[in-house]
């Protein structure tokens, strides 16, 4: 019965912590709002989710976010030294192509949208049958590096999360 009203039990508890944390300041009226959407959004959602993704190591998706985090705080800062302090005549943008070993499309989906968060990169397509990213950079002296850098600080990680 609970599974036929929160068939995604982690979306619901996460829409009722984003909303109370964009609303700012407690009050019943948001909570139960925010109740309402935690269960409306996964019921209305729910027959477009193929299935449950298999994580293997729930820790290592727990590792990986706060690797994330903290790659999204740091490029803050080195997006920043660029706007402020490199001349554009030395700016370096690249379209870079992120070669695949992962399968899972939740896997490619999570690396996908880690490169969109990180400032200074985004991952404009994927390749019809998922096996490269398209990903343009903000300043890639060396495009290889960098292809290099998210195979072995993202993609691996996710390799190990999911099957």
């Amino acid at each position: 019965m609970i599974r036929r009203i929160l068939p995604h039990p982690f979306m619901s508890v996460l829409i009722v912590l984003v909303w109370m944390a964009l609303v700012n300041r407690f009050a019943w009226g948001s909570l139960v709002f925010a109740a309402m959407l935690a269960v409306a959004v996964p019921l209305f959602t729910a027959p477009y989710w193929p299935g449950k993704p298999r994580v293997r190591r729930p820790l290592k998706l727990v590792a990986y976010t706060a690797l994330v985090i903290w790659d999204i705080i740091r490029a803050n800062v080195d997006v920043a030294k660029i706007v402020l302090f490199t001349p554009s005549s030395d700016l370096r943008p690249a379209w870079v192509v992120v070669p695949l070993d992962l399968e899972s499309a939740e896997g490619i989906t999570v690396l996908a949208a880690t490169i969109t968060l990180t400032p200074g990169t985004v991952t404009a397509d994927v390749s019809g049958n998922g096996n490269a990213l398209l990903v343009h950079c903000l300043h890639a002296p060396d495009p290889a590096a960098i292809v290099a850098d998210i195979k072995s600080r993202y993609e691996s990680r996710l390799k190990e999360i999911f099957t």
